[in-house]
């Protein structure tokens, strides 16, 4: 005869039914009368009433109210400056019909920042090319959308015609502006070394690179906010495209380490060494 201890052991039939009596009672139990008003309020409201219905904190209320037939693209544009919504949300917003057919709504939606990745590439393409410079600089834009929208005005340069590009030489981000400075056009230097947020690294990309030439590397080393960079004026006098004038102006600054280092380029051409070798014969040849 097995002994049962008090306290060690349930009678698997008496579990059973207080399991059965609590699964029951959860399911006989009256659900919040306030929130089943919000649901029935966001089903079928219109106006003002659907307005206060889109604030709602509840999600199970918000996707409801994607089901009422007085929902407009007013509604739709209030939800969307929400920085609350969840990733399922704005997924199920993404596949309304009427969101499909508005650019406004494809642009609110690019801009909410919850707004997942695989959404912000698909709307990205419906969007204006300024579009995607505002959203580079939007409040609380995450970096995945700041990367996607420099992404998508960097693959429109090859076609974008040159007043927007001097547009975006001089308020782009860095990326953007980096890249317009590459294209080496001379119409497009100086709104670009005008840009406040062009970084150094990108001018001496440029600097190293084939597209410059002797008027563009000139816009450069007369630039009054970059023509004292020291790496800047190192990258200048060892491109062959400087001009003679150039040397003239800056060896005499530099240090003989420096002078050295810049006879010892390849890069060079045989005019330029020269400059540089008369420099040396200056300081006693050192």
């Amino acid at each position: 005869m097995n002994t049962v201890l008090p306290g060690k052991a349930v009678d698997p039939p008496v579990q059973g039914r207080h399991n059965a009596e609590v699964t029951k009672a959860k399911l006989t139990r009256s659900p919040d009368p306030d929130l089943v008003r919000r649901l029935q309020r966001a089903l079928t409201a219109a106006g003002d009433e659907l307005f206060q219905a889109i604030q709602d904190p509840a999600p199970e209320v918000l996707r409801s109210t994607l089901k009422n037939p007085h929902l407009s693209d007013d509604h739709l544009l209030a939800m969307l400056k929400r920085r609350d919504l969840s990733e399922d949300l704005l997924k199920a917003l993404f596949q309304l019909e009427r969101i499909k057919t508005s650019h406004s709504l494809k642009l609110a939606l690019a801009k909410n920042p919850n707004t997942p990745g695989s959404v912000v590439q698909a709307v990205l393409p419906c969007l204006y090319l300024f579009e995607f410079l505002d959203l580079c600089f939007l409040p609380g834009v995450t970096p995945d959308q700041k990367v996607a929208a420099e992404r998508a005005i960097i693959q429109r340069l090859p076609t974008t015609e040159l007043g927007h590009k001097l547009t975006l030489a001089r308020r782009a981000t860095a990326v953007v502006v980096g890249e317009l400075l590459k294209e080496g056009d001379n119409r497009l230097i100086d709104a670009c070394l005008g840009n406040p947020r062009l970084r150094e690294s990108s001018i001496l990309r440029f600097l190293n690179g084939p597209r410059g030439n002797a008027e563009t590397i000139s816009m450069v080393a007369r630039h009054p906010r970059w023509k004292s960079r020291p790496n800047l004026r190192m990258a200048i006098l060892k491109n062959p495209r400087t001009p003679p004038v150039w040397f003239t102006l800056f060896l005499p600054r530099l240090r003989t380490p420096d002078l050295h280092s810049l006879l010892a380029s390849r890069r060079l051409r045989p005019s330029q060494k020269n400059l540089v070798k008369e420099e040396l014969k200056k300081r006693g040849g050192q």
